[in-house]
């Protein structure tokens, strides 16, 4: 293999990944960008400033290769939404997915007769995160604007126009978009109708092993690079994290916990949840990527470190933690801070501590928000088997697989052995593994077993299993006791604002 470069653009910084020829990692860089949230509902980002990222993240790493790259392959986060103008200049900041601004667009669409047929034909939740939903909300509140867009294009698309001047989108971003339809692999009339674009006004689609030729001259010159090097188009950062940490075969999961989290298994071919909850993204041929995002990860342990540590290190936190047993002394927490996406689909979600009592400490109220942290993935688990079978192993990646506190709670919750692979940035080695493909320098996506490193085994602690099991079935039922109140007490203080 030549070294390859994988860059990740993800939500809240570019990482961008030096391998080399053995696949090893040879170096690293990772550069962050503000996110604007000054409006209710409100979540953008600079383009420009995703930009600069990665070719910062790119100048620092590459003059490290010791022998020339063979390409650079992108990876990023999915959802995103850019307007550009004739001249493919930003008209918007980013949309991400994040911003939950198209809630009542998003509502509309769900109301419409045509609305499960849609989920059908795209595989993607009709949800305020997709660029559908933001797209119809954008037609009701700034016509103008939408009128003026030449191009409707996400992030990655952007930087790589920006790169080399070519507009495209690979099929598993498109996928993301509520725009895609999976069985034609191409855009979908119905849903360009409700988004009211047209196809003209969208990248050009590539599979994801796609190469772009051309890097503009004053960046090859600066980085000392062949213009001919092929860029990558790549995939989007869940379906690539999975490849990076080897959980492409039947029965492996993926758990995700960064900021958010997902669940994400794959198979050989599409499948649909009957009822419209989970998602169905295009990896590569025959590898599609079944699944469901939670808003709530990371994020809630931050709030946690923030509302009653005074900003204590995480590793204080959880070690707190650790020495309260599983069950947190009889509390539980729903942990829906952010709304929620998987399992309730519901924007208006809330977050709740039950079972408080005086004799409850700061310990039992962090160990709590990570056992519910866990205990949603469990619920979006279980609808992913549903469609796919058992888990025989879950891939652990993100932040929470750096603490033992949260990996054997998370073993405990699920059940199931959970494997923490050496691999670092699994969707830059993801985006890697995919350029190597599509070099024909490996023979499929398989490879990246010979790459993830080693593996630590967590086993499930029987004891712990048996409490969760116990409780499981009570923070489902108070799930469910607190769906029908989530609108109620939105509508309360919407009324009361």
């Amino acid at each position: 293999m030549q070294p390859m470069l994988g860059v990740d653009i993800g939500t809240t910084s570019t990482k961008v990944v030096l391998y080399d020829a053995n696949g090893q990692v040879a170096a690293s860089a990772n550069h962050g960008y503000p996110l604007y949230q000054d409006l209710p509902g409100m979540a953008e980002e600079e383009p420009a400033a995703i930009f600069k990222a990665v070719l910062t993240g790119i100048q620092a790493v590459l003059p490290q290769a010791k022998q020339p790259i063979g390409g650079i392959s992108f990876s990023a986060a999915m959802h995103s939404l850019i307007l550009l103008d004739d001249a493919h200049q930003p008209l918007t900041r980013m949309y991400t997915w994040a911003d939950n601004r198209a809630k009542a667009a998003a509502d509309r669409l769900r109301a419409l007769p045509q609305a499960h047929q849609l989920y059908l034909n795209t595989g993607t939740p009709l949800r305020p995160m997709t660029p559908l939903a933001k797209l119809a909300w954008l037609a009701e509140t700034k016509p103008n604007l939408l009128a003026k867009a030449r191009w409707v294009v996400d992030i990655k698309s952007y930087v790589i126009d920006q790169l080399t001047g070519q507009l495209v989108m690979d099929y598993s971003i498109a996928n993301a978009t509520g725009l895609f339809n999976l069985q034609h692999f191409d855009w979908d009339p119905l849903a360009l109708k409700l988004a009211h674009i047209q196809a003209e006004q969208l990248p050009r689609l590539v599979d994801t092993t796609a190469q772009v030729i051309g890097l503009k001259s004053a960046l090859a010159t600066k980085w000392q690079l062949n213009p001919q090097t092929p860029l990558i188009v790549g995939a989007s950062d869940g379906c690539l994290s999975n490849l990076g940490v080897n959980a492409i075969e039947p029965g492996v999961a993926a758990l995700t916990i960064g900021t958010s989290g997902a669940i994400r298994v794959v198979t050989d071919q599409p499948q649909l949840d009957p009822h419209g909850r989970l998602f169905c993204y295009y990896l590569a041929p025959h590898r599609w990527v079944i699944g469901g995002p939670v808003n709530n990860g990371g994020n809630v342990l931050k709030w946690v470190r923030d509302t009653f540590f005074d900003g204590a290190s995480y590793a204080t936190i959880t070690q707190l933690a650790s020495q309260v047993p599983a069950g947190s002394h009889g509390l539980l927490m729903h942990p829906y801070l952010n709304g929620e996406r998987a399992p309730l689909w519901n924007a208006d979600a809330r977050g709740a501590y039950f079972g408080l009592t005086a004799q409850h400490t700061r310990a039992d109220l962090s160990r709590a928000a990570l056992e519910g942290i866990g205990f949603n993935l469990v619920q979006v688990a279980k609808l992913v088997q549903q469609l796919t079978g058992p888990f025989k192993s879950l891939q652990a990646t993100g932040g929470f697989a750096n603490s033992a506190t949260w990996r054997q709670l998370l073993a405990d919750i699920f059940a199931t052995p959970l494997v923490i692979p050496d691999s670092f940035e699994s969707s830059c080695l993801g985006a890697a593994v995919l350029g190597w493909v599509s070099l024909d320098q490996v023979t499929d996506l398989t490879a990246v077993a010979q790459l993830v490193g080693h593996e630590q085994i967590v086993t499930p602690d029987s004891s712990a299993v048996a409490t969760y099991q116990r409780l499981y079935p009570l923070y489902q039922e108070l799930t469910t006791a607190y769906q029908p109140l989530f609108g109620k007490l939105a509508a309360l203080m919407t009324k009361k604002d």
